[in-house]
């Protein structure tokens, strides 16, 4: 992703990844100050928080520029979502051929076109490691 970058105070490719809390520290004054109360006796000491509202988290990115001077970080908060994903399937070319076969004849399905295949022609292409069959009743075909 290109964005500005302070440090090389011009705009550079980042590398993208959502942040992730750390693991809490046990030697941070707030959790030495708890565990010393809630040890011996008297049971839970402090309140519990039990009404929350939000179902989501803010997403954050990290982004770490790519200049092997640099290699600033920097977090980019963007908005509440239940699903993110990052850096998705990309969608193929023309590598995965989809036979759908009905009787003598097959259909050949690719992104850029459709071909009409005799039932010799198939044995040629089952050799070639890049392509899926379906087996279908003609009667779903007409």
């Amino acid at each position: 992703m290109w964005t500005y970058c302070k440090k090389c105070k011009k705009h550079q490719p980042h590398k993208v990844t959502q942040y992730k809390k750390g693991k809490d520290s046990l030697y941070a004054q707030g959790k030495r100050r708890y565990d010393r109360k809630q040890s011996g006796y008297g049971g839970q000491t402090k309140p519990i928080f039990r009404k929350k509202a939000k179902t989501t988290k803010k997403i954050v990115l990290r982004l770490e520029c790519v200049e092997p001077n640099c290699r600033s970080k920097r977090m980019l908060a963007i908005k509440r979502c239940k699903h993110f994903e990052l850096g998705g399937d990309k969608k193929r070319k023309v590598d995965v051929l989809d036979i759908i076969l009905f009787s003598s004849v097959c259909v050949c399905i690719s992104t850029v076109r459709c071909i009409f295949v005799s039932a010799y022609m198939l044995f040629f292409l089952i050799f070639n490691s890049r392509v899926r069959i379906y087996a279908v009743h003609p009667r779903i075909i007409s």
